[in-house]
C-alpha cells in the first residue's frame, strides 16, 4: 500500500491518502449502520418482543418480565435495536475493512483471507442463531424449573437484554473456532497434526468453557462443547487442505525457480563459449 515514490512529499501524500481513504470507508459504515438503525427503531418493541420470547414461553401463566428503572421501556428496545443494526451492518463492517487492506496483501494472502472474511460473517450469524433457537430454550427452561416454590422469577428487560447479548456475543466468537484454527495453522504457530495430539486436551478445554457458560447441567454444558469440539475438528480438516494446497505451490514455485536458474545457467555458459569462440576468431585474424 506505501507508495514507490522515494520523495518524502510522496510518501506523506500517500499516507494522507490513506487516512482519508480510511476516514471516508468509516463514514460509509457509520451511515449504514444509521440507516439500518433508522428502520429498526419503528420496530424496537416487536424485536425486544422476538428477543424475549424464549423467556416468555417457559414463564407461568400471570407473571411477566419487569422495568426497573423510569426510562427502561423506551431505552433498552432501543438498545437491542442499535446492537441488531450493528450486527445487520457485518457484512458492510467487513466488506470495507477488505477493501482498505487488501491492496497491501500479496495474491496468496488474498485468496485465503477474503474466504475467511465471508466465512466469519457466516459463523457468527450461524452461533446467534444456535443460541436463540438451541441453547436459550434449554438455559430459561432449567432456570425456571430450578425456581423454588413461592419464588416469582421477574427478570427485568435490561438484565435480560444484558444477558442474551453475552450469550450472542459468545456463541458467535465460538462459532469462529474453525477460522482461528485455519490461520494458527496457516501462520505456522501449530501443524494440524500436532493439534490432533492435543485433541483430548482441548476437548476437555470445551466442557470447562461451556461449564462457565451454561447452567450447572450436562445436558446443556453438552451443547455448548460439542459444537465446539465439532468447530475444532473442521477447523483441523480444513487447515490440512489448505497446507496442502500451500505446500503444492510453494514446490511448485520452488520448481520454477530451479527451471529459471538452470536456464540462467545455460545461458551464461551459452554466452561464455560464443565469447571463447570470438577470441578464437580474433585471434586467427
Amino acid at each position: 500500500m506505501a507508495t514507490s515514490s522515494n520523495d518524502p512529499n510522496g510518501q506523506e501524500m500517500s499516507f494522507i491518502a490513506h487516512l482519508l481513504e480510511l476516514r471516508q470507508r468509516l463514514l460509509q459504515i457509520v451511515f449504514a449502520v444509521f440507516a439500518i438503525f433508522l428502520v429498526l427503531i419503528s420496530f424496537a418493541n416487536q424485536l425486544f418482543t422476538w428477543i424475549a420470547h424464549p423467556l416468555l414461553r417457559f414463564m407461568p401463566e400471570g407473571t411477566q418480565m419487569i422495568a426497573i428503572d423510569v426510562a427502561s421501556p423506551f431505552f433498552v428496545p432501543m438498545k437491542l435495536a442499535l446492537v441488531l443494526s450493528i450486527f445487520i451492518s457485518m457484512p458492510i463492517i467487513l466488506y470495507h475493512f477488505w477493501g482498505f487492506i487488501a491492496p497491501g496483501l500479496y495474491k496468496t494472502e488474498r485468496e485465503l483471507m477474503l474466504p475467511l472474511l465471508v466465512s466469519s460473517i457466516f459463523l457468527f450469524y450461524i452461533g446467534m442463531l444456535f443460541a436463540y433457537f438451541v441453547v436459550f430454550p434449554v438455559v430459561f427452561g432449567f432456570m425456571l424449573y430450578t425456581t423454588p416454590v413461592g419464588v416469582a422469577m421477574m427478570t427485568d428487560i435490561g438484565r435480560y437484554l444484558d444477558f442474551v447479548l453475552l450469550l450472542f456475543f459468545a456463541f458467535g466468537i465460538t462459532f469462529e473456532i474453525p477460522i482461528a484454527t485455519i490461520l494458527l495453522v496457516w501462520t505456522g504457530i501449530v501443524t494440524p497434526d500436532a493439534l490432533i495430539e492435543k485433541r483430548p486436551y482441548i476437548i476437555v478445554g470445551a466442557f470447562t468453557i461451556a461449564m462457565f457458560l451454561t447452567p450447572p447441567d450436562v445436558f446443556s454444558q453438552t451443547l455448548l462443547a460439542v459444537p465446539m469440539w465439532l468447530l475444532f475438528e473442521v477447523g483441523v480438516f480444513f487447515s490440512r487442505i489448505i497446507m496442502a494446497k500451500k505446500q503444492q505451490r510453494e514446490q511448485e514455485e520452488e520448481a520454477a525457480n530451479r527451471s529459471t536458474d538452470l536456464a540462467t545457467q545455460e545461458l551464461s555458459a551459452l554466452n561464455k563459449e560464443l565469447a571463447q569462440l570470438d577470441k578464437k576468431d580474433q585471434s586467427k585474424l
